[in-house]
């Protein structure tokens, strides 16, 4: 949600400032075999991290393919689960694995993974135009059916 936006997921209108918000939980059923964890002395079910294939399209002005390179070369060096990258010198593909909690988190990670790194990375600045995250069985699903995306070979930075 954007910052200052007075929306509320359970309908209740805009929250004054300072306010307390009552929270709600949704216990696990009969069938749920998850791990449980202690929170404020109650016992609680905990969501097992999970493997995401991620892969974020970048595109924008031209720029020196050296530059692109050495940018993608630093992000694989700080991000150091990137698989791949391909780059051209107006737009870029980045996949890698993210451990998530859910689709949501891993999305999340990735749509600022570009913009957090811009400035360390001397990366270009493109925006991203471009978002795909998919779950460990469909990734290897996809491959067996040979639907890409492709495994990772070679690793590393390569042009397009």
């Amino acid at each position: 949600m954007r910052h200052g936006a007075a929306a509320s997921r359970a309908g209740g209108g805009p929250r004054v400032a300072g306010e307390e918000r009552a929270l709600t939980s949704v216990t696990a059923g009969a069938g749920y075999e998850g791990r449980a964890c202690v929170e404020a002395g109650r016992e609680q079910p905990e969501e097992a991290a999970r493997l995401w294939h991620v892969t974020l399209s970048v595109s924008g002005g031209e720029a020196p393919l050296k530059e692109v390179r050495r940018g993608l070369e630093q992000l694989a060096h700080d991000h150091p689960f990137l698989l791949t990258s391909r780059y051209a010198n107006d737009h870029a593909e980045i996949r890698y694995w993210e451990e998530a909690r859910d689709l949501h988190d891993a999305a999340a990670v990735a749509l600022r993974l570009w913009g957090e790194h811009r400035q360390t990375a001397r990366l270009p600045p493109w925006e991203i135009v471009g978002l795909e995250v998919i779950d460990r069985e469909t990734y290897h699903q996809r491959v067996a059916e040979g639907c890409g995306p492709l495994p990772a070979a070679p690793v590393g930075v390569h042009p397009y």
